[in-house]
């Protein structure tokens, strides 16, 4: 045999080769698919009487308010996400710089939260409504007023706090454009417009669907709104099956069907990027060329920029704090500060927890790079794409079984009860976050783990350092930066998570985000605004990191403002 021949038998053995670092990954891998699992194992069950009245009843809604909730946020987030993108990046008027950043100040603020906020203010009783009737002296029935607890309410409301995701891959993926193709545009004689629908836009398709993609998750995962708002939706009816009807079974099915829909959007989406054939053919990464506006493009160009960054936080934040400067006597006391030292509890456990696991998992693909090791990341990572209130059924289903499980053999081998010692604990809590949100730890680490060359790796091996110790005393200096914003995006993340918390959550155990959306329930809107605001402020940090690192996305130096 050829040393050529051996070198290559090694290296297939080396892939092939299942050694405990890999089992681990699997196991883990498996261990957080598990509920997604259990999900679709409902599938094909038979369908029982539950299934079959909703299926008469109330399914058709469901579906039919989900795809006119999907398709109204797609539009919204689409207009506004994509156009100031656009005008941040590659044009220049009045308030681009603080722009730049500002526009991502809705993603602090949950979409429930918005939407309790702007029904405070609307509503009948509300200050706008007030004001108007004092000013023409109108009386109830003289006026028409738009219905905010509508669908198109949920709409508006999901779209002012989801356009920041297509923001930011789009504006990402302008940044890395080529300068040559833009400039050509311009000596052909190509406005910002024309160069915008020609050039940028084709190139930017990708992102753009990706951006789009997890608004559209994002908005088939919301419960606080659609519940608050009486619309129908699969969250919805999903809630109702299992504390109303009692039918774990049927809301398990239509969690699943509710899954295909998520599923539909994951394939276009992979689906749209494999037939873009938009490439660059430059490695020229200069200072891009900016389209100077002036007159009443410069103000058109700010209204766009203005209209969601007002609405969808200045000013729901301004009332948010109003409401909290009222009402903070009232609501500032020891059971305030005990929500408060909850959440922290529950989102600092599932960061660090979320941070070893990507850690372990990341720098197990690391040192041995094989299909089963790169598919066990991949399932490990599907949960972000899942609900977290279908994640939550997943949870308790399989919790709720061991328990009586291991309860029923304690009693009839010792007499004992052992009572919930998971369903309804804080473990299924923690458990059913680690599904939900390994993959932004995952991305994060996987991300910074990837730039660091694998000759560092070899070296300490050669001074006799053991893979762990290489992760230790090598790796985790070098990334200090990066999973400082893992643990940060995955701490915010569970202190705004409220669907999966509301299901699992143990007896007299509350969070800012449950006791926002009880007290916004019982129509105490403005005694839920400090939990609210509290929320909103703790997700500033991770928006300030995502426009710095944003700014900083362009190869060749730094995107000059």
């Amino acid at each position: 045999m050829s040393d050529v021949q051996a070198a290559a038998g090694g290296s297939e053995r080396s892939r092939l080769q299942f050694d405990w670092w890999s089992a681990g990954v699997c196991v883990v891998a498996l261990t957080l698919a598990a509920p997604i699992l259990v999900i679709f194992s409902f599938v094909f069950h038979p369908a029982g009487e539950v299934w079959r009245h909703l299926a008469a009843t109330v399914l058709r809604e469901y579906v039919t308010n989900s795809l006119l909730l999907v398709l109204g946020v797609g539009v919204g987030t689409l207009l506004m996400g994509v156009s100031t993108a656009w005008l941040c990046t590659l044009c220049r008027f009045p308030g681009r710089r603080l722009f730049q950043w500002a526009l991502l100040l809705p993603m602090a603020i949950p979409a429930y939260i918005i939407a309790y906020t702007y029904t405070g203010m609307l509503d009948f009783s509300g200050p706008v409504q007030t004001t108007l009737r004092a000013w023409f002296d109108w009386g109830y029935g003289d006026y028409w007023f738009p219905q905010v607890r509508s669908l198109g309410g949920a709409v508006v409301m999901l779209s002012l706090v989801l356009y920041p995701y297509v923001y930011l891959l789009a504006r990402a993926a302008f940044l890395e454009q080529s300068t040559c193709v833009l400039e050509v545009s311009r000596t052909l004689g190509c406005g910002p417009w024309r160069s915008f629908f020609t050039i940028a836009l084709p190139l930017a398709r990708p992102a753009i669907i990706a951006g789009l993609t997890l608004a559209l998750m994002e908005a088939l995962a919301d419960f606080g709104t659609v519940q608050y708002f009486g619309v129908n939706t699969f969250t919805t009816g999903i809630f109702r099956t299992w504390f109303g009807l009692g039918d774990s079974s049927a809301a398990a099915q239509l969690a699943a069907l509710m899954m295909t829909f998520v599923l539909v959007l994951i394939v276009l989406e992979r689906w749209s990027r494999r037939q873009a054939k938009y490439h660059h053919t430059t490695q020229r990464y200069r200072t891009l060329p900016g389209f100077q506006l002036r007159g009443w493009r410069a103000l058109g160009a700010s209204a766009v920029c203005i209209l969601p960054l007002f609405f969808g936080f200045a000013l729901p934040a301004t009332q948010l704090g109003a409401w909290a400067l009222r009402t903070w006597r009232q609501t500032l006391d020891p059971a305030f500060f005990q929500l408060v030292r909850n959440s922290l509890l529950l989102a600092a456990t599932a960061a660090v927890l979320a941070l070893l696991l990507a850690l372990f998992m990341a720098y197990g693909k690391r040192l041995r790079r094989s299909p089963l090791i790169e598919g066990a990341l991949r399932i490990a990572g599907m949960g972000y794409a899942v609900p977290g209130l279908v994640i939550a059924v997943g949870v308790i289903i399989p919790f709720a079984w061991l328990d009586n499980t291991v309860d029923a053999w304690m009693r009839s081998t010792f007499g004992i009860s052992t009572g919930l010692l998971l369903s309804g604990t804080i473990t299924a809590v923690v458990f059913a976050y680690l599904v939900r949100f390994l993959a932004v730890s995952l991305h994060t680490v996987e991300a910074a783990m990837g730039k660091i060359r694998p000759s560092m790796d070899d070296a300490g091996r050669s001074l006799g350092l053991r893979p762990a110790a290489v992760l230790g005393r090598i790796h985790l200096p070098i990334m200090r930066g990066s999973l400082l914003t893992a643990l940060l995006l995955v701490f915010v993340d569970v202190l705004k998570e409220l669907p999966a918390t509301l299901i699992l959550r143990p007896f007299n155990f509350n969070t800012l985000a449950v006791r926002a959306f009880e007290l916004a329930s019982d129509e105490m809107l403005a005694e839920s605004s400090l939990a609210a605001l509290a929320i909103v402020l703790a997700g500033l940090a991770p928006v300030i990191l995502l426009s710095r690192s944003i700014r900083r996305s362009r190869p060749g130096g730094e995107h000059a403002s």
